[in-house]
């Protein structure tokens, strides 16, 4: 088994209307694009200097698209049709492996670095969100059975994600947990992003 995992970003290209609709209605289809656009090109740096491979697994626009945006130093691929369960479980014979998502501010190097030496004692290593998710979910091999059939985007996806390790017998390590930035109300906690 390699011993460095690949870090997996999943990005939409930062279209007005189609990214962070949820802040649409505070900052209008423009203000939410561009508040994605900047999260979104944090994160993707932040893998980048990791030092570990990085997939960009982009939607919504060409990889020239996302080469012009966001730079090189990754490898492009793009996601496949379905939910979010299909996409996510695509990638896994990549594993060991850590799926981010592009909508968490604090997250800095110190957490990506917690993930990828947590794989080397846990099979499973999460990042917790104060919504009832996770900012990030680490795997030493493929683990369909925390991908599918999950209510995403519900303060659901961590207590049942927790609920199948039991099940399954595995112990994850759990990181600091931090805040995603995906409705108006968030946006007070970051005003560095309407700038």
């Amino acid at each position: 088994m390699r011993s460095e995992p690949t870090l997996i970003l999943f990005v939409r290209y930062p279209e007005p209307g189609e990214c962070k609709t949820r802040l649409i209605p505070a900052v209008g289809p423009e203000g939410a694009a561009a508040v994605h656009r900047q999260l979104a090109s944090r994160t993707a740096q932040l893998l980048c200097d990791s030092g570990c491979a990085t997939i960009i697994a982009y939607t919504g626009g060409e990889a020239a698209d996302f080469e012009a945006w966001l730079g090189h130093g990754f490898e492009l691929v793009r996601q496949v049709d379905g939910d979010l369960s299909d996409r996510l479980c695509a990638f896994l014979g990549r594993a060991p492996l850590v799926f981010f998502g592009a909508d968490t501010p604090d997250l800095a190097t110190h957490h990506i670095e917690a993930a990828v030496a947590g794989l080397k004692t846990h099979e499973v290593v999460i990042g917790p969100a104060e919504d009832g998710g996770y900012y990030l979910i680490a795997m030493s091999r493929p683990l369909p059975e925390l991908l599918t059939e999950m209510l995403w985007s519900t303060e659901h996806v961590l207590p049942e994600t927790l609920r199948r390790l039991k099940a399954l017998r595995i112990e994850p390590l759990l990181l600091e947990t931090l805040s995603d930035c995906d409705r108006p109300e968030d946006l007070a906690r970051w005003p560095e992003l309407l700038s």
